[in-house]
């Protein structure tokens, strides 16, 4: 079999592979004769039986498949059976008498095509590549959104983290509204998030509005948007946010906080599906997911006759309740090792090492702001601490003053602890003894330059500032400050 490159075989064709269905010999003939020709690898079958033999040993990108074959197996049968869980493929219809009913069939049925016999070959290889480049776009959105959502996984392995987790995966393909109810900074929006890209609307927008602190006439025109010169200031047409989430997802956080109005606007456009702009006379059809978040209770709100309680039912189809950071400490560690290889790889930073100590006093903090905070915590640390070691002493210069763990004596700590404890309050105390002059403390202690100059830099330690603490520390206090 000669190779398709050495061939003329354009290089982008070489690896895709076509198969041909079709009863009729010179339909395949002809057909895999030119496709050859234009360098793709082509195989063929004669019935459907053979067809869906060959689709699962031959694996083709696109399948042209006729529909009136002899045999049990029609080409329909064969496009019902191979969609069933052969997605990836493409297939073209062809059929010499074929009818518009059997032609929306098989669209229908998830067909790219239908082309009537006698074939075009200019038309079949326009198709192709047609085919080919929305198979591209198809895989690139694919990567990305596989990318977005390792980006955006729920972190934590502790229970209450598996039992979210297990809950997402179940509600996400459905199309039904959810509430998240969760403290600030728990992680509500990205719960959202998951929901969104875990579903059938992946590929879809996915349009977030907070509605705290929004003013009453703000909230509807950022909910519905409005018309060239509805009010003063309007100079231009704007989509709301519903509009701008059509065929998506409508994540609205703080939604206790919409006004009475609003409430009462929103619930007619969830049940009738429709939005009219401020200023406009048109109906638009919208077709939106509304995932909704609160901190606060909303039976109490509805009790207190803050919140609807027809809107509760609508957006509560599935409630979800997001654990606070404190209800699952034990992955703190995790989720600080995640923000921690985020935020170096995000800001150019050397990635840290944490020390047990400095982990098991972020785990023991209360964190009244929720993962938010912790993350926000652990950009500080990235920010403020220039060593590659982070320990106590680093923890509390960045503001973590409170509910620290007491403090271990060296004969305590774990041997890499104490290891780095001695090394740096060594390495601080001979620097000073040689004046901040590095090749001379190198010489004295016995490390290459080099070497010495990574351990200064992975310890942050400032040769001057150093030089100037020991010459003030005669009494040798400065190993014990590094301890802490």
């Amino acid at each position: 079999m000669s190779d398709p490159q050495l061939s003329g075989a354009k290089p982008e064709t070489v690896n895709i592979r076509i198969l041909i269905i079709d009863d009729e010999a010179p339909i395949r003939e002809v057909l895999s004769a030119t496709l050859k020709d234009e360098g793709y690898q082509v195989q063929t079958a004669h019935d459907g039986e053979s067809g869906l033999r060959m689709l699962r040993e031959f694996h083709p990108q696109i399948v042209f498949l006729d529909i009136w074959m002899p045999g049990s197996i029609d080409g329909i049968e064969v496009l019902t059976r191979a969609r069933q869980d052969m997605s990836s493929i493409d297939f073209v219809m062809i059929s010499g008498h074929g009818t518009i009913e059997t032609a929306v069939k098989a669209t229908k049925l998830g067909a790219w095509d239908f082309i009537e016999k006698p074939l075009s070959m200019d038309k079949i290889l326009i198709g192709i590549t047609n085919i080919l480049h929305y198979q591209q776009e198809r895989q690139e959105k694919e990567l990305l959104l596989t990318r977005l959502r390792k980006n955006i996984a729920l972190i934590g392995e502790t229970q209450p983290i598996i039992s979210l987790k297990q809950l997402v995966a179940r509600v996400a393909p459905t199309q039904s509204w959810i509430l998240l109810q969760g403290e600030n900074g728990c992680g509500k929006q990205l719960t959202a998030q998951n929901i969104h890209y875990l579903s059938s609307r992946a590929s879809r927008p996915f349009v977030e509005m907070t509605c705290a602190n929004l003013a009453e006439d703000l909230i509807e025109t950022e909910l519905f948007g409005y018309e060239k010169g509805a009010f003063a200031g309007a100079l231009r047409t704007q989509k709301g946010k519903i509009e701008l989430a059509n065929g998506g997802t409508l994540y609205l956080d703080d939604i206790s906080d919409l006004s009475a109005r609003a409430q009462e606007k929103l619930l007619r456009v969830l049940q009738e599906r429709k939005i009219q702009r401020l200023g406009g006379g048109e109906f638009i059809n919208v077709d939106v997911r509304v995932i909704a978040g609160t901190e606060k209770d909303l039976s109490r709100e509805i009790q207190e006759g803050r919140f609807r309680e027809d809107l509760y039912h609508r957006v509560s189809v599935v409630t979800l309740k997001i654990p606070a950071l404190r209800e699952h400490r034990e992955d703190v560690p995790a989720l600080v090792q995640h923000f921690s290889d985020q935020i170096a790889k995000e800001g150019g930073f050397s990635l840290k090492e944490f020390s047990e100590r400095a982990m098991e006093a972020m785990k023991q903090h209360i964190w009244p702001g929720n993962v938010r905070e912790l993350k926000n915590f652990v950009e500080r640390i990235y920010i403020l601490t220039p060593g590659d070691f982070v320990d106590l002493h680093d923890l509390r210069f960045a503001g973590l003053a409170m509910d620290l763990p007491s403090e271990q004596p060296n004969d305590r700590l774990n041997f890499r602890d104490a290891r780095a404890l001695f090394e740096k309050d060594y390495l601080v105390r001979k620097i000073a003894e040689n004046s901040g002059n590095i090749s001379r403390t190198a010489e004295a202690i016995g490390l290459e330059r080099s070497y010495l100059h990574r351990k200064i830099k992975a310890y942050g330690i400032d040769a001057h500032k150093d030089e100037e603490a020991a010459a003030n520390d005669p009494l040798g206090t400065l190993g014990e400050r590094a301890l802490k």
